[in-house]
């Protein structure tokens, strides 16, 4: 993948005044990390926006700091709930020569025979893996194909996948990524005086807690 790059520059507002950043069209943000002086940070929102809409929770993201170059993982994205837009970004900088243990977005691919043939359905276990490797060998994410599991009860476990020499997996070699199953699955729900109620969904982002809101 191209280098993901994004030019931001030192940032002296804080509290609720980034809200005038908000409205000149700027996307306030922080970098941290460990022996990293905390620095907030405002970059402009569209490109910003851009680059930040094509990268994965492990997808490393050089940001550009009055020219000096930091490798970040995108911890945090803070957004707008009705309209969308990004409100705060935070920025863990990383040490390219330091393993670094974080999350790898798993993505299912192919057609399963079982599937085509036998009606089967796809059930998915792990959406992610939990990994510890040298930034430089860290995947964006994990693409598992499952146009070889061929009958129903069939599917893969984290010791099916074939992944580079230098990265640690920390989730259990027998955990289920994905089975193919003949059994519906029902959604989970509760039943209160014949009313049904279901969970709520889970927050993909979640925003910064105690960074500012915009007004």
């Amino acid at each position: 993948m191209e280098k993901a790059v994004i030019n931001a520059s030192p940032r002296s507002i804080t509290g609720k005044k980034v809200s005038v950043l908000r409205r000149e069209g700027k996307l306030p943000g922080v970098l941290y990390g460990h022996n990293f002086t905390t620095t907030p940070i405002v970059m402009d929102l569209k490109s910003a926006a851009r680059v930040l809409a094509s990268i994965t929770e492990s997808s490393i993201v050089t940001v550009s700091v009055d020219g000096k170059e930091n490798a970040t993982l995108v911890r945090e994205k803070q957004r707008d709930y009705i309209r969308g837009t990004l409100l705060h970004v935070d920025f863990q900088v990383i040490s390219l020569t330091e393993k670094l243990r974080t999350h790898v977005s798993i993505e299912i691919v192919g057609l399963s025979p079982a599937v085509k043939n036998f009606n089967g359905m796809v059930i998915t276990g792990l959406d992610e893996l939990d990994v510890e490797c040298l930034p430089q060998y860290l995947p964006e994410k994990i693409v598992v194909d499952i146009s070889g599991l061929q009958k129903i009860g069939d599917g893969i476990r984290v010791s099916d996948l074939k992944l580079d020499d230098h990265i640690t997996v920390y989730n259990h070699v027998e955990d289920q990524i994905v089975h193919i199953s003949n059994q519906k699955v029902e959604e989970e729900v509760t039943t209160v005086e014949g009313e049904v109620s279901s969970t709520e969904p889970e927050v993909i982002e979640k925003g910064k807690k105690e960074e500012e809101v915009a007004d």
